[in-house]
């Protein structure tokens, strides 16, 4: 566990092996503004928009590769089987960690320009831009590949994953639902479609 005091420091517990232990980085620790975890890393941003990152190496509590690049970090959020994807102030977003769940961001690092939200399953993001569409990468089978329903993720609202990680739903500005990823998880709302408009 991580928990944020009052006066922005830090305190973990836990496995050590699975970030209970953020002694390492304790002093780099302040002004915390938010934390985000994978199954065994953390992610802080602190007040003036730096990242900290502990945890186990396996599920990448290192960000080192690319702490350059974290600065103006806005939001950040996590896919549980270890990767992160941040959006910086100016609307692109950086990501780190295994880069078969979403870590590598770099095949559709072009379209992430404007964006406003992301949304993780287990494996995957996707993310909101300014426009209303939608860019998705990470494991296709749990949510990162959205080609098949494209088309239809226009004027989009807000995003969340299943509980199970392994499906995203989408509403859309005309109160329809639009939804991808796994289908026994949540991916395939065709039996329903009829039924979910002015949601």
């Amino acid at each position: 566990f991580a928990a944020i005091l009052e006066d922005g420091s830090v305190i973990t517990w836990g496995d050590a092996r699975f970030g209970g232990d953020s002694s390492t980085v304790r002093d780099q620790l302040k002004g915390v503004q938010q934390i985000q975890a994978t199954s065994e890393a953390f992610a802080a941003i602190l007040k003036d928009g730096s990242v900290v990152t502990w945890g186990g190496p396996r599920c990448r509590g290192d960000s080192s590769a690319v702490q350059d690049q974290l600065k103006g970090v806005q939001q950040i959020q996590a896919a549980r089987f270890g990767a992160f994807a941040a959006i910086l102030a100016d609307g692109s977003v950086v990501t780190w960690g295994n880069a078969d769940h979403g870590g590598n961001s770099s095949a559709v690092g072009d379209q992430l320009k404007g964006v406003q939200q992301i949304q993780a399953t287990t494996a995957a993001f996707a993310a909101i831009l300014a426009d209303g569409s939608v860019v998705s990468w990470g494991n296709a089978n749990r949510g990162g590949d959205s080609s098949s329903v494209q088309d239809q993720l226009t004027g989009v609202r807000q995003i969340q994953s299943t509980l199970n990680g392994a499906a995203f739903a989408a509403i859309v500005e005309d109160g329809s639902v639009v939804t991808w990823g796994s289908e026994s998880c949540g991916g395939d709302s065709s039996a329903v479609r009829d039924q979910l408009k002015g949601v």
